[in-house]
């Protein structure tokens, strides 16, 4: 197989409104612009931010319809630039499910939900019903992996996307004020555990009665941070990603994606 070229993506932050959908799509389509103004193709947003991270929004009757029209401005900038969007939202699956779910708009608008967050945090537990699959998404020939937020601090969520073929893992979070050094560890040691990149978004500023702190960053296959935010509302960052250094790091660099055992056999307990 043929290895895909250079792959610009762009991690963008900004604070979404609690409960307000076209609002927060009118943010999300002036993000999209901005990064594909400097030439990316895909758009990672953060955690939620269609519908709002506030627990006092959390109901069935707020979570989105794919079909929404107010998702027609987000879906015709994709289609215009030509770039695929990742972002997430509190998604409708059935009369009484919803899930935290990534929304994925494709650079011909289309608009799906492939992906349901499978670790549930903290007060998501009594909301959202929880992810019982990983997901790929393939963008010219590179295979992103899917994760949302608190899936990153797994290292195995991270390591079965690599070992599905993934040379990038993104991930739309949402980390609190006052949590800045667990969110810039977890994500770049799913970088270096795997010799992949990520790219990690996160929603920045207030919303509902929560501060958030963006960092929006994009890690090389080392764990070093190519492109990062502060807590800027709004902030776009944008990097390159080059197949050549996936395969350098994995073969050459730290390859312990592929010297991972499947299992570390029985565990024998010397009392002393």
């Amino acid at each position: 197989m043929t290895a895909p070229g250079t792959l610009r993506v762009a991690a963008a932050q900004a604070s979404s409104e609690a409960g307000d959908v076209a609002a927060n799509v009118a943010t999300a389509r002036a993000l999209v612009t901005t990064a594909a103004d400097r030439g990316a193709r895909v758009v990672v947003l953060p955690e939620l931010f269609l519908t709002g991270y506030a627990a006092s929004v959390w109901d069935h009757e707020s979570g989105l319809d794919l079909e929404d029209p107010r998702l027609a401005l987000l879906a015709e900038v994709a289609a215009d630039r030509g770039v695929v969007v990742v972002t997430s939202a509190a998604v409708r699956r059935a009369l009484d499910e919803t899930t935290l779910s990534v929304v994925l708009v494709d650079a011909t608008g289309e608009v799906s939900a492939p992906y349901d967050k499978q670790h549930l945090c903290g007060e998501e537990r009594g909301f959202f019903t929880p992810g019982d699959h990983g997901a790929t998404v393939v963008v010219d020939g590179w295979d992103l992996g899917l994760g949302i937020c608190y899936d990153g601090c797994f290292p195995e969520h991270a390591a079965a996307a690599a070992a599905g073929g993934a040379m990038a893992y993104l991930c739309p979070s949402a980390y609190f004020t006052g949590a800045e050094h667990r969110r810039d560890l977890y994500y770049a040691a799913r970088a270096i555990d795997n010799g992949i990149y990520v790219v990690f978004a996160g929603l920045a500023g207030r919303c509902g009665d929560r501060n958030f702190s963006g960092g929006s960053a994009v890690y090389d296959p080392e764990g070093r941070p190519l492109a990062r935010a502060g807590d800027e509302d709004p902030a776009v960052v944008v990097a390159d990603l080059d197949p050549a250094e996936v395969a350098r790091v994995q073969g050459e660099v730290n390859p312990v994606a592929l010297d991972r055992l499947d299992t570390q056999g029985k565990r024998v307990r010397v009392t002393l």
